[in-house]
């Protein structure tokens, strides 16, 4: 099947213990050895929900990008959504399904189904179509880079709810960016441990340093933001 992948491109036609870093079974990583490698899976409120991804866009290369890594069935690339790219990208089964079965259809991906624990399953696998078109997307520039977060949007209205509302807001987004931070650590440490394991993991690396990062900074602004009220109130 004959593709144009630029032209795709550019048009836009286009309860367990888990890993910590990739959302991959503990016995196939070798984070597993690492005590803070693996982590019970936990329901998640998607954290893109509040950064914007793209919409379906994307998804297809994000899709292609987990296949390039490893073979997938649909419940496993949502894990991974939902653990190795929580933090800047997510979607829906309601997404990816519909998503899987058109990269399929264009020749970008195949799938094979496999009975196992008496149930059927389907596992896609990228094609060499499929790798063109993710490197050609790589290779292209971000179209853009967004920043969504309601408790910034709650504060920039802060005036109809007053100083109490907004505190309690800077408050709530602390204690969530600590738990993020501390997860992030952990990711780093995990990651650091087993660099040379998988060339992918210095790939990895660069994103959880990123994470940390930000991480950091958001806590230093909430840490800020609370002194502007009682610098505030002081002055009364």
């Amino acid at each position: 099947m004959g593709i144009d992948v630029e032209r795709e491109i550019k048009d836009g036609s286009v309860q367990s213990l888990e890993c910590i870093l990739c959302g991959a079974c503990i016995d196939s990583c070798p984070a597993k050895a690492l005590g803070y490698g693996v982590r019970p899976v936990k329901s998640r409120r998607n954290f893109d929900k509040g950064h914007g991804n793209g919409g379906g866009k994307k998804l297809d290369c994000v899709i292609l990008g987990l296949l390039s890594h490893e073979e997938l069935t649909g419940y496993e690339i949502k894990k991974r959504m939902d653990t190795a790219l929580k933090y800047f990208w997510g979607a829906s089964y309601g997404s990816i399904y519909p998503t899987l079965s058109d990269l399929v259809k264009r020749g970008l991906a195949d799938k094979r189904e496999e009975r196992e624990n008496n149930r059927n399953k389907l596992i896609y696998t990228i094609t060499d179509a499929g790798r063109e078109y993710l490197k050609a997307w790589l290779k292209a520039p971000a179209e853009r880079d967004e920043l969504r977060y309601e408790t910034l949007l709650k504060l920039f209205f802060g005036n109809e709810s007053g100083e109490e509302q907004a505190i309690m807001h800077i408050e709530a987004f602390r204690e969530k960016t600590e738990t993020e931070l501390a997860y992030l650590m952990k990711a780093e440490q995990a990651l650091k441990a087993c660099l040379d394991e998988d060339e992918t993991h210095k790939y990895y690396l660069l994103t959880v340093e990123f994470g940390i990062k930000t991480c950091r900074a958001y806590l230093e602004w909430c840490g800020e933001a609370k002194k502007t009220f009682e610098n505030q109130e002081k002055k009364q």
